[in-house]
């Protein structure tokens, strides 16, 4: 599933493609990626005829704002991909699976392909969507996301820090990639309780998660299988990835075996050499 970086280098990739055109028409060809509570018809209707007003970001969310204050709430899930065209997408996306069009004033269209249809759009209010906002966590990226509100996250429960990080609730925009990198990275087990980690340690993982996050967008994300960015280009941080993925490889750290663990369903990746 796409992660911060992932959808933050999509974001930066369409906004300037985007930003200040008019919505002339939707076609959805999968109704299935019109999430509840609008139908189809009422997404088309209601979204056609629209300016975008700017395409930003909150978490794994990327958020098309438009004119009338309403918001589409983008979930890209596992193979939700975008890509810009006047006849169709080009073929350098690789499309074969477009869920949804919207076509725009200067004669372009933006395809939405999503080949498992597990991600979609979701038309909300201005105040619906900052009554979800508000449920989300914060930026790790944001100026003010500083080590003691790290702290005050983690000090609150006794869940694996793996799985605080992943929490949506707790800090927007982690996933499983990253938090596995950022975790190898501060020399911290993903199985330590968060409420135990002692100040010294939680600075390390502020930093390291914000290192992580960074060269990832600096990267362009993360191509495992179905990611791209909207220009059709894979990621390149997969040749950075110290830990996830490389079972039974040597540590870049300690030349130990990195194992595998399963935490809340999903796998971890982690150094139990290193990563005491």
């Amino acid at each position: 599933m796409p992660e911060l970086p992932e959808v933050e280098t999509i974001r930066r990739s369409l906004a300037s493609e985007v930003e200040g055109r008019a919505i002339e028409a939707v076609r959805i060809h999968h109704s299935d990626i019109i999430l509840e509570p609008d139908s189809p018809r009422r997404f088309r209707t209601r979204v056609s005829g629209r300016r975008i007003r700017s395409l930003g970001r909150r978490g794994k969310y990327l958020l098309i704002g438009l004119d009338d204050g309403g918001v589409v709430q983008v979930q890209l899930r596992m193979s939700g991909r975008f890509a810009m065209g006047r006849d169709g997408p080009p073929k350098s996306a690789g499309f074969g699976h477009i869920a949804a069009e919207f076509v725009l004033d200067d004669g372009r269209t933006l395809y939405y392909d999503d080949v498992r249809r597990l991600g979609g759009f979701r038309l909300l209010s201005a105040e619906a969507w900052k009554r979800l906002e508000n449920d989300l966590g914060p930026e790790p990226l944001s100026p003010d996301f500083t080590a003691a509100d790290l702290a005050a996250i983690l000090g609150r429960t006794r869940t694996p820090v793996k799985n605080a990080l992943m929490d949506q609730h707790r800090i927007a925009g982690v996933g499983n990639i990253y938090a596995s990198e950022a975790l190898h990275m501060a020399r911290l087990d993903p199985r330590r309780r968060s409420s135990s980690l002692r100040a010294p340690e939680v600075q390390r993982l502020h930093r390291a998660v914000r290192r992580v996050l960074r060269q990832a967008i600096h990267d362009a994300g993360t191509t495992l299988r179905d990611y791209r960015s909207a220009d059709g280009s894979p990621g390149r941080f997969q040749e950075r990835l110290r830990v996830y993925g490389r079972v039974g490889m040597d540590c870049a750290r300690c030349g130990s075996s990195i194992r595998r663990i399963v935490q809340a369903g999903r796998s971890t990746f982690f150094c139990s050499a290193c990563q005491g």
